[in-house]
């Protein structure tokens, strides 16, 4: 059974530390911007504005997470962004808008074994080019990026890749050649347009070891009398005791989960399509 890295979004020592202190194995610290408002305009998603001299904040209450960071596409200064997340305590460093396998040998050459390397497949161009993308050496790992990566294949839904067999075909090649791999994010157990219990049965299936806990996980549920803070260790645990029975499914069940996400991913889908109609 491989371990699965809960990574979760936080830019300040306050949330970092909860989040450590939840058992928590990532905090993942976002600098990308370049590009991405411009991509991913008009839709619902986490758009970070972190500055990448409050890095330090969040190392120094840190002594069991991982701080990861992500930073921004290859460009004219990534090696300036990149020596500066290493000196101040990056652990792994995330490479996202991958386009080719020189992009990666560039990124590699920056870190020079310095801190883990992660890259982002979130293009088509990526996905055509992914063998040579996995030639690379100094790669650690792999992160699938579903957002863009379904926004640059012009698909509707992100969950359509792992309902129609691209997230498989990525793990594939990545299980072929040893190389650990992740894929995008979860809702808190029993939430999301996709159950997060779906999603947590394709990453067992396929190999998966990491996943981002989303915004759900974050901030108060309820309303009035009736709201409470989110107890982020109580929903880790949740989802640790969910990945534990689920290690325990049989073949049928797997291929009854994979028959549930179809179905779902399908009707969301509809849904869009008929409220942009």
């Amino acid at each position: 059974m491989k371990h699965m890295n809960l990574m979760i979004l936080a830019a300040d020592p306050q949330a970092a530390i909860e989040a450590q202190d939840a058992g928590v194995d990532r905090i993942f610290y976002d600098l990308e911007w370049i590009g991405k408002a411009e991509r991913q305009h008009g839709r619902n998603t986490v758009k970070s504005n972190n500055n990448i001299d409050n890095i330090p904040a969040v190392r120094k209450v840190l002594n069991k997470s991982e701080l990861l960071v992500r930073t921004n596409p290859i460009h004219a200064y990534s090696k300036e962004e990149v020596e500066k997340a290493i000196a101040y305590g990056a652990d792994v460093l995330m490479l996202p808008m991958v386009m080719d396998h020189h992009d990666v040998e560039q990124y590699v050459e920056m870190v020079a074994g310095r801190a883990k390397v992660c890259i982002m497949i979130e293009t088509a161009a990526a996905m055509a080019r992914l063998d040579k993308i996995l030639a690379v050496p100094g790669v650690d790992e792999l992160f699938i990026g579903l957002n863009d990566l379904h926004i640059s294949m012009g698909l509707t839904f992100m969950f359509e890749l792992l309902s129609d067999g691209l997230v498989e075909y990525i793990a594939q090649k990545c299980n072929k050649v040893g190389m650990p791999f992740g894929f995008g994010g979860i809702a808190r157990i029993g939430e999301g347009d996709l159950p997060s219990d779906n999603i947590l049965g394709e990453h067992v299936r396929l190999g998966s070891t990491s996943v981002i806990l989303s915004r759900t996980f974050k901030g108060v549920v309820g309303v009035d009398k009736n709201a409470r803070k989110i107890d982020l260790s109580e929903e880790v645990r949740k989802v640790r005791n969910r990945m534990d029975e689920i290690n325990q499914w049989t073949v049928e069940q797997h291929t009854e989960n994979c028959q549930k996400i179809a179905d779902a991913v399908d009707f969301v889908v509809n849904k869009i399509s008929t409220r942009n109609q």
